[in-house]
């Protein structure tokens, strides 16, 4: 017997779209904590500012603890009853989220309407950290079985773009119901006005259970469909019968610790912090940019986004062809692009209105699409054949983008020139150049980043198992 490599792994239609529709409980509910909550807490709780960012850091910090914990534990832990280990987590990760995410977008049931805000804030605070949790490990687990499931790296570009296609979808899911229902509401209702309140309680509690039933169905079909290989030791993973068809396998078996010592470890770590900030911070603060900055009607919250994620979706379907013509880098730029596009046309155009928010919108959603979709391609490129340790390397990815993200949530509420709820006209363009500092501004970052993969490209020291497309 000797050190070899599996054959070559692949999955057919059905099984890709069983495996994409994983995450997208995660994303329906990723898509109203990063794109309502903190206007859901400002203008219809009416917390203030800092509050309001407090509450966000505190779900970004635990989520960014749990990250690595999970992935660690990801990686050691055998799998459960039937399942493996990546499905075994998927499934804890599941039913935390299921318990605990409608209780975030619900008023705070022992409060009045004197409770001190910061009461509520510890009232939340369990919630929001479990939930976390379970999101945690639902994302990690579902990540780490992308290079589990198929080898070559056209498979896993492809497989990722499935995963986000899906993520476009969810999202589209969210705003297209929440465009309903604020349709409906100022059908029903006509004392209701254009401007969020907490008169719109009602509207945003249905909203979060009608994603948690959505949300449930497609994790049973992810459940059924996916099947994950029953994970042994690292000797049984890797040491297996002699064939011709294999080759001797190149490398040692990687341990956590070894990837610390690795420099495209870093590199690829920063680029998915800049994409997660970019991505991110932009979808926070968006409701807020079409409320306060372009005072326009509540219901560009949901139509506005949901250009933005068509947009995504059908610069989805060009990522792969793009990606084998080009490559990953240079894919991951023509999306960088696109997103200055988008800073300097909100800077740029004083006059951005209802109508012209539609093509910056679409410049936004295609460029996020494709720099989070590359960015996460070359995080399996690195990882490669290394599956055994992949969870510890997207769960300590995912750490620093989680921390990064509520950092700077806190330090843009903080400079907030308002801290209730009502803007005054200094805020009138403040969340503008939030928007442009985001998107331009940190996109520099990634741009500086990229350029060190052009000239010292995705490489392990210790180990060279990464493939090319055929």
């Amino acid at each position: 017997m000797e050190q070899s490599v599996p054959a070559v792994r692949s999955l057919p239609v059905c099984r890709r779209i069983c495996y994409a529709v994983g995450h997208f409980l995660n994303d329906l509910c990723a898509s109203m904590w990063f794109t309502y909550l903190l206007v859901y807490l400002h203008a219809v709780l009416g917390f203030q500012s800092s509050y309001a960012g407090v509450m966000l850091l505190i779900g970004q910090i635990a989520d960014g603890v749990c990250t690595p914990l999970v992935g660690y534990g990801s990686d050691r832990r055998p799998g459960s009853l039937r399942h493996g280990k990546r499905k075994s987590w998927h499934a804890l990760g599941t039913v935390c989220v299921l318990l605990t995410f409608p209780f975030i977008f619900i008023p705070c049931l022992a409060c009045t309407a004197t409770t001190p805000q910061w009461i509520q804030i510890l009232y939340y605070s369990p919630f929001i950290i479990i939930f976390q949790f379970g999101w945690a490990a639902t994302q990690i687990s579902h990540l780490s079985l992308i290079p589990e499931l198929v080898s070559s790296e056209c498979a896993k570009v492809e497989l990722t773009a499935y995963r986000y296609a899906f993520t476009v979808v969810a999202n589209i899911t969210v705003y297209g119901v929440a465009w309903l229902l604020f349709h409906f509401q100022a059908h029903v209702d006509s004392a209701i006005t254009d401007n969020l309140g907490p008169g719109d309680i009602p509207l945003f509690r249905m909203l979060a259970f009608i994603m948690l039933g959505i949300g449930t169905l497609f994790s049973l079909i992810f459940h059924i469909g996916t099947k994950e290989k029953k994970s042994g030791t690292v000797r049984e993973n890797r040491l297996l019968t002699s064939s011709p068809l294999q080759e001797p396998l190149p490398g040692p078996v990687f341990e956590w610790k070894n990837w610390l010592k690795e420099p495209s470890f870093y590199q690829v770590a920063f680029l998915y912090m800049c994409t997660r900030l970019t991505v991110n911070l932009s979808q926070a603060y968006v409701s807020l940019y079409l409320t306060n900055s372009l005072m326009l009607p509540k219901n560009f919250i949901a139509i506005i986004p949901l250009v933005m994620y068509i947009s995504g979706f059908m610069s989805s379907l060009i990522m792969k062809p793009l990606s084998k013509l080009v490559g990953i880098s240079a894919t991951y730029l023509v999306g960088l692009l696109l997103v200055f596009g988008f800073a300097i046309w909100v800077i740029v155009d004083k006059n951005l209105g209802a109508n012209g928010i539609y093509g910056a919108a679409v410049l936004l959603g295609a460029g996020s699409a494709i720099i989070l979709v590359m960015s996460l391609s070359m995080t399996a490129s690195l990882i490669g054949e290394q599956t055994q340790s992949g969870a510890f390397v997207y769960g300590l990815m995912s750490f620093t983008d989680k921390v990064a993200n509520g950092v700077g949530v806190v330090l843009i509420q903080s400079i907030r020139p308002c801290s209730t709820e009502a803007c005054c006209p200094d805020c009138v363009w403040f969340y503008r150049d939030v928007m442009a500092t985001v998107t331009g501004g940190v996109g520099l970052a990634a741009a500086a980043c990229l350029c060190t993969l052009f000239s010292w490209p995705i490489r392990m020291r210790k180990y060279q198992g990464l493939h090319t497309c055929p």
